[in-house]
């Protein structure tokens, strides 16, 4: 007897990744009574990806961090076999903002970096950092000062946090790094090759969505202009970057301009690679020692889009699935693309939410209840009465 696999995403706004397992398990059972469903949430390296860790079976280590602006916040990494998954956006991310109210010149990463030490000093060997989510454009300078890095300006005193700040910074002090930094392994998720600046920088793309006004990308772009330039001198005099020494500068790396530029000095200080969100995870978690005897794997997100066609969760999670011979259904919040293109991506069929409820607002409302009645229809056209895989 097979079984199904539910391995959705968040549903943003509306469901965590659990909470749209929880959901699908009770429409497929109530369709399919005595159907055996295993639940295996995912993320791509943005929110959610401490708690699919943690779903997979890692551990939950506790950590009290500053959030985005300052304020404390309670995160945590999780813990499995040496190995530390660190989500950027659960320590100073934009949903760690007080009362959502965005500080785009301010804000910090700075609460990441204490995961991050936290994990070195709790021993562990290899770090995944998922970046997204991140509520801040500073270049990743906050996260290293929680490393041990000094940031001065020209009287020699610490600068504060954030992006802005940057403009004044005269010294990259490199003296107090922590020394566990050299000796772990960093891996970081992330979906983005965007370089840290530029017209398709760090600043200029993404600091809209953190709530920058075109004057404040002028602020942060001189900010993180003056960060990469004194910072890499300082890493190559430290001997971070290694073999990948030579050849262009770490600014201009694919990936630098990820998390409002944390994917800078993940690469420059950290000697980290980078790794496709949804392919690192998949692997790290179990993925495919989940899909062993699986008939049918159920994916999704909140929208299923255009955007969900280059690398996001649910393609990594068909690609894989379609690997082992599993076919893949997706439910969604909406779906803006064909069957065509869902099936050159190895999505056999898409049951979106708004089929039920065409008002954006009231699907995100009701989208527990129409998340049920949707696996009750995939159900009918995906499993036969002995609970396996359908025909299509």
């Amino acid at each position: 007897m097979g079984h199904v696999l539910l391995a959705p995403d968040k549903f943003k706004g509306s469901l965590t990744a659990a909470e749209v397992v929880h959901h699908l398990t009770a429409g497929l059972r109530r369709a399919a009574p005595g159907i055996e469903v295993r639940g295996f949430p995912v993320a791509d390296g943005g929110d959610g990806t401490l708690d699919a860790a943690v779903s997979a079976g890692f551990r939950r280590v506790p950590v009290s961090v500053p959030g985005p602006t300052g304020a404390p916040v309670r995160t945590a990494f999780g813990y499995a076999d040496g190995v530390a998954v660190v989500e950027l956006a659960d320590a100073c991310g934009l949903r760690r903002l007080p009362a959502g109210v965005p500080d785009p010149l301010h804000a910090g990463s700075y609460g990441a970096g204490e995961v991050i030490r936290a994990a070195l000093e709790y021993g562990c060997a290899e770090v995944v950092l998922g970046l997204g989510g991140s509520a801040s454009t500073d270049g990743g300078a906050g996260l290293v000062n929680a490393l041990g890095v000094r940031l001065l300006d020209a009287y020699g005193a610490e600068l504060p946090s954030g992006g802005a700040a940057l403009r004044r910074l005269h010294r990259v002090d490199l003296t107090g790094l922590h020394p566990a930094v050299r000796r772990t392994r960093f891996v970081v998720a992330a979906d983005v090759d965007n370089p840290l600046l530029g017209p398709t920088g760090a600043a200029a793309v993404y600091g809209p969505q953190k709530g920058a006004t075109d004057d404040d990308i002028e602020v942060l772009e001189a900010g993180l202009t003056r960060w990469a330039d004194l910072a890499e001198p300082a890493i190559r005099a430290a001997d971070l970057l290694g073999p990948a020494g030579p050849g262009r500068r770490v600014s201009e790396w694919p990936g630098a301009g990820a998390a409002g530029g944390v994917g800078f000095a993940a690469l420059g200080f950290l000697g980290a690679r980078f790794r496709p969100g949804i392919e690192l995870l998949l692997d790290l978690l179990g993925f495919p020692k989940a899909l062993t005897g699986a008939d049918l794997v159920v994916t999704g997100e909140g929208s299923l889009d255009a955007q969900s066609l280059h690398g996001k969760a649910p393609v990594g999670v068909a690609t894989a699935a379609a690997g082992a011979g599993v076919p893949t259904v997706a439910v969604a919040g909406q779906v803006s693309v064909g069957p065509d293109d869902l099936r050159k991506a190895g999505i056999r069929a898409a049951y979106p939410l708004t089929d039920l409820e065409p008002d954006p607002a009231a699907c995100l409302d009701r989208a527990a209840e129409l998340v049920e009645k949707v696996a009750e229809a995939l159900a009918a056209d995906w499993l036969d009465r002995a609970g396996r895989g359908g025909h299509h």
